[in-house]
C-alpha cells in the first residue's frame, strides 16, 4: 500500500502541477469549448476566477510532489476535484476518463493519511 500511496501522490502532484502552469502559461493546446462548456469558462476566465483555481491546483501539486504538507494539499484538491467532476459529467464529457483517474488517485493518497483526518469524522465535540 505504501508503493501504491508513493506512487499515487506523485502522479496526482505532476498532474496537478503541469495543469496548474499550463492554466498560466498555455503550453497544452485545448480545443476550444462549445455551448455551455464555454459560457461556464468564459466567465471564469473574465471574473479572474481561474486565477485562484490555477493557483491552487500548482500549490497542491508542488506540495504533493515534495512530500511536504500533504494533508493540506488533499484538503485543497478535494473541492477543485469535485468541480472538475461535475464540469466534465454535465458539460464536456470528453474529459471525464482523466478526473476519473484524478479522484481515484486522490482517494489512494487520502486513504494512506486517513488517519490524520480522524477527528473530522467525530459525531460529537467535547465542550
Amino acid at each position: 500500500m505504501k508503493i501504491a500511496a508513493l506512487v499515487a501522490r506523485n502522479l496526482l502532484g505532476l498532474i496537478f502541477t503541469v495543469f496548474g502552469l499550463n492554466g498560466f502559461f498555455h503550453f497544452i493546446n485545448m480545443p476550444p469549448r462549445t455551448g455551455i462548456a464555454a459560457q461556464y469558462l468564459g466567465l471564469l476566465f473574465v471574473s479572474h476566477f481561474l486565477v485562484a483555481v490555477f493557483s491552487i491546483q500548482l500549490l497542491a501539486g508542488v506540495l504533493l510532489l515534495a512530500n511536504r504538507f500533504v494533508p493540506l494539499a488533499i484538503v485543497f484538491l478535494g473541492p477543485v476535484l469535485v468541480n472538475i467532476l461535475l464540469f466534465h459529467c454535465l458539460m464536456a464529457p470528453e474529459g471525464l476518463p482523466l478526473a476519473l483517474v484524478t479522484i481515484a488517485l486522490w482517494f489512494v493518497v487520502f486513504f494512506s493519511i486517513r488517519n490524520l483526518f480522524a477527528p473530522l469524522f467525530s459525531p460529537r465535540v467535547a465542550a
